[in-house]
């Protein structure tokens, strides 16, 4: 998994509550395993109009949002079904983060383990970012837990452990491969038994 430190980027906001799994990556694209591919999907059903073309009253289709990689929502965002799709759709759009008020449990922990940062908010604090001009680039630093904005730094508070494995680039397998000697030494026990 990719380290996450500081990054630097510009925010899109979805200001809704309840955006569920259903409509971050519908269920008739969960076709295939491999973490690729999906974000062409990403919010099918509200970023394309029945003949396929772009919802122009989408924000994700505003031409000044094309680059955004940071997305701003509200409350309880990734609820529903428990598909890690979800967060893979994220990410192979392009999106680092997203901040919230908060996560369902499981869409959290699958943005965790594939490196997309949850951040949980305050309203106050996410109304300030989704009113900067679009463009503006914002710092998030997970070290030091802040958001830094061209008006304002904001703290956020995050769970210790994930943050040494984000910070760190390490998922459940590069764990577990730091144990690889020991893990060879058993092995090579219990083959002689």
């Amino acid at each position: 998994m990719e380290a996450f430190t500081q990054y630097s980027g510009s925010v899109v906001s979805l200001r809704e509550d309840n955006i569920d799994t259903d409509q971050i990556i519908p269920k008739n694209f969960l076709k295939q395993v491999d973490k690729k591919g999906f974000g062409i999907h990403l919010f099918d059903e509200w970023r394309y109009l029945a003949d396929g073309s772009d919802n122009p009253d989408f924000p994700l289709n505003f031409p000044e949002n094309k680059q955004a990689t940071i997305l701003v929502a509200d409350e309880n965002f990734g609820s529903g079904s428990s598909r890690e799709h979800a967060a893979w759709a994220l990410q192979d759009y392009g999106f680092k983060a997203v901040i919230a008020g908060s996560f369902s449990d499981i869409f959290y922990m699958n943005a965790l383990k594939n490196g997309l940062l949850p951040i949980r908010i305050e309203k106050e604090i996410r109304d300030d970012i989704s009113q900067l001009p679009a463009g503006t680039k914002i710092e998030i630093d997970l070290p030091a837990q802040k958001i830094t904005t061209p008006n304002a730094e904001y703290s956020f508070a995050f769970d210790a452990t994930w943050k040494d494995k984000l910070v760190n680039g390490l998922d459940d397998i590069s764990i577990t491969l730091q144990h690889e000697d020991a893990i060879r030494a058993y092995e090579q026990k219990m083959v002689q038994f």
